[in-house]
C-alpha cells in the first residue's frame, strides 16, 4: 500500500471530498500564495494522487512539502477546464508551473486585429496588435474549446467575405455580417464578451448579459433575449464558482441580496393555478432553514374571483393564509415568495397591507427568473451559478407543483363527478 505525505489537519479530509468532475486545481502554502495550477478530468483523483509519497517525482514531491490548502473550480469538461487553467497560471504565475515559461512549446488561441476580428489559432505571438491567450498544454482539447467558444461567440471563420451566408450561419455559429444581418457594433460585442471571457472577466460578463437579456425582454425583443439567455446557459456550464469551505449559506446570501432584516429560516411561496379561471386554486409551501416543511403546506381553493385573474386570487390567497385559524395556527415567515412578476407581488403586498402586516416580499417572474421587491423599480437579475437563484427557484418550483396536483384533483373530481372539497 502507498504511503501518504504529510498534510495539513483538514486538508486530506477536504480533498476526499472534492467532486469526481472535471476542474481546475490550485496547491497553495501557508500565506495562500499559489504554488501550482492544474487540470484534472477527475477533480478528487486526479488531486488525491498528489498525497501518496511513491512515484511522485522530486520536483513534486518538493512541492507537496510546501502545500498548505487547494482551491478547486468545476468545469462542466476538460477542454473547459484546459482554458480556465492557462487564465489562472497568467494571473497568479505559480512557481512549479514551469512547463509555461516558453510560450513558444504550446499553441495559443487570436483575437485578430481587422474589422471583423476572427478566432484562430497561432503558435507564437507577434506585434500585430491581436490578443493572444494561454498557451494550452493539450492541443486536441484546445480544438475542442474553439469549438464551444464558437458555439458561444458566434464570430466568423472565413479570411474573406462570401458574398451569400455560409454554412457557419446556418449552423447558428456566425451571424452573417458579410450579408448585413449584423451591424459592425453588433459584431463587436460579440468580440468584446468573448476577450472578456478568456481575460477571466467572467463573473461580471454573466451580469452584463443578465442585464441585456432583461432589457431586451422588456423592450419585447424576445428574440433577442432568447439568444442571450442560451448563451448564459451556455456559459454557465463552464462558469462554475470557486470552492469554499467556509463559504456563506444560500440562505445568508438570500438575505444580503434581498437586505432582508433577518435570516429568512421559515420562507412561504404561494403559487396559483387554473384553466382560464376554471379549478383555481392557490398553494402553499413553507420550507424551514432550506428545506421543505410539508407538515404546514396548506391548499386553497378560491372563492371570491371570478374569471382568470391571477393578480385578484393572489390577493385572496394571501388574504386567507395571514388571516383568521391559519394565522392563529401558524408562526409567521421570514420571507413571502409569489409566483409572478410585478403585478402579483403588488396583490400580495395589498393584500398584507390590509392586515397591517409587515413582512419582507418577494415576486419570482418565471420569465427569464427575474426577482422582484415592492420597493425597487428594476428588477434584480442573478447569476445563474447563484446559490440564491437555485433556493430561489427551488422553492417557487414547489409551491407550483403543489398547486398544479390541487389542480389536477379538482379536475378529476368534476369529471367523475364527485364532491369538491377545499382545505
Amino acid at each position: 500500500m502507498a504511503r501518504q505525505s504529510a498534510a495539513p489537519p483538514g486538508l486530506r479530509e477536504r480533498v476526499a471530498k472534492l467532486p469526481d468532475q472535471p476542474g481546475v486545481y490550485c496547491f497553495t502554502d501557508a500565506r495562500g500564495t499559489a504554488l501550482y495550477v492544474g487540470k484534472a478530468r477527475s477533480l478528487c483523483k486526479r488531486v488525491a494522487s498528489y498525497f501518496r509519497l511513491q512515484g511522485l517525482s522530486p520536483r513534486i514531491a518538493h512541492l507537496m512539502k510546501r502545500v498548505a490548502g487547494v482551491e478547486v473550480r468545476r468545469t462542466a469538461s476538460e477542454a473547459e477546464a484546459l482554458l480556465l487553467e492557462a487564465q489562472l497560471i497568467k494571473e497568479r504565475r505559480p512557481r512549479y508551473n514551469v512547463s509555461f515559461r516558453d510560450d513558444k512549446a504550446y499553441p495559443l488561441l487570436k483575437v485578430t486585429r481587422e474589422p471583423f476580428p476572427r478566432l484562430v489559432v497561432a503558435r507564437r505571438r507577434l506585434p500585430d496588435g491581436a490578443a493572444y491567450f494561454g498557451p494550452y498544454t493539450d492541443a486536441g482539447l484546445m480544438r475542442e474549446a474553439i469549438r464551444f467558444l464558437r458555439r458561444v461567440f458566434p464570430m466568423r471563420t472565413c479570411t474573406a467575405f462570401p458574398k451569400t451566408p455560409c454554412l457557419e450561419y446556418h449552423l447558428g455559429q456566425c451571424l452573417a455580417p458579410c450579408a448585413g444581418y449584423l451591424t459592425a457594433a453588433g459584431y463587436q460585442r460579440i468580440v468584446d464578451d468573448l476577450l472578456a471571457f478568456l481575460r477571466g472577466e467572467r463573473d461580471q460578463l454573466l451580469r452584463d448579459l443578465a442585464r441585456r437579456m432583461a432589457q431586451a425582454a422588456g423592450h419585447r425583443r424576445f428574440e433577442e433575449a432568447a439568444r442571450l439567455r442560451d448563451q448564459i446557459q451556455a456559459l454557465t456550464s463552464v462558469i462554475i464558482a470557486k470552492e469554499k469551505s467556509l463559504a456563506a449559506g444560500p440562505l445568508e446570501q438570500l438575505q444580503a441580496a434581498l437586505k432582508l432584516p433577518r435570516l429568512p429560516r421559515r420562507i412561504e411561496a404561494f403559487d396559483i393555478s387554473n384553466i382560464f379561471g376554471d379549478w383555481a386554486v392557490g398553494s402553499m409551501v413553507v420550507f424551514t432553514d432550506g428545506t421543505p416543511h410539508k407538515a404546514h403546506y396548506r391548499r386553497f381553493q378560491i372563492e371570491t374571483v371570478r374569471g382568470s385573474d391571477d393578480c385578484a386570487m393572489m390577493r385572496e390567497v394571501i388574504g386567507r393564509r395571514y388571516s383568521g385559524s391559519l394565522a392563529a395556527g401558524l408562526p409567521l415567515p421570514g420571507l413571502v415568495l409569489v409566483d409572478g412578476g410585478k403585478g402579483q407581488l403588488a396583490a400580495a403586498c395589498e393584500a398584507l397591507a390590509a392586515l397591517r402586516l409587515k413582512l419582507p416580499v418577494m415576486g419570482l417572474a418565471k420569465r427569464f427568473e427575474r426577482i422582484f421587491l415592492p420597493d425597487s423599480p428594476e428588477p434584480i437579475v442573478l447569476l445563474p451559478t447563484s446559490p440564491v437563484l437555485h433556493l430561489v427557484q427551488h422553492i417557487r418550483d414547489e409551491a407550483h407543483r403543489f398547486a398544479i396536483t390541487y389542480h389536477r384533483l379538482l379536475r378529476h373530481r368534476a369529471v367523475v363527478g364527485k364532491p369538491r372539497r377545499s382545505r
